[in-house]
């Protein structure tokens, strides 16, 4: 038998695990820049110039962080506020 956590609906899990995938390319898109960041360096590119370039490659993924947990939030607080209601 499984033991299923209570309060938690099949959308909610199934937004967790999505959450979970979601952030998990997010790190490696994270990495992947740090990575041609440090080839740019390799190939001479000024530190400013690829700390700048790294600045603009990461304001997409914090955008999409900040996206995913909006929608996380979304989701939980409806519930939340019906169990505190009863």
């Amino acid at each position: 038998m499984s033991a299923k956590k209570p309060g938690r609906s099949a959308s909610q899990r199934a937004m967790f695990t999505t959450g979970y995938a979601y952030a998990f390319l997010l790190i490696v898109q994270t990495i992947l820049i740090g990575v041609n960041a440090e080839n740019r360096l390799q190939q001479g590119d000024s530190p400013i110039d690829v700390l700048i370039w790294m600045i603009n490659q990461c304001i997409p993924v914090l955008k999409q962080a900040s996206s995913l947990q909006e929608k996380q939030k979304k989701i939980l607080l409806p519930t939340h506020h019906r169990s505190e209601g009863q």
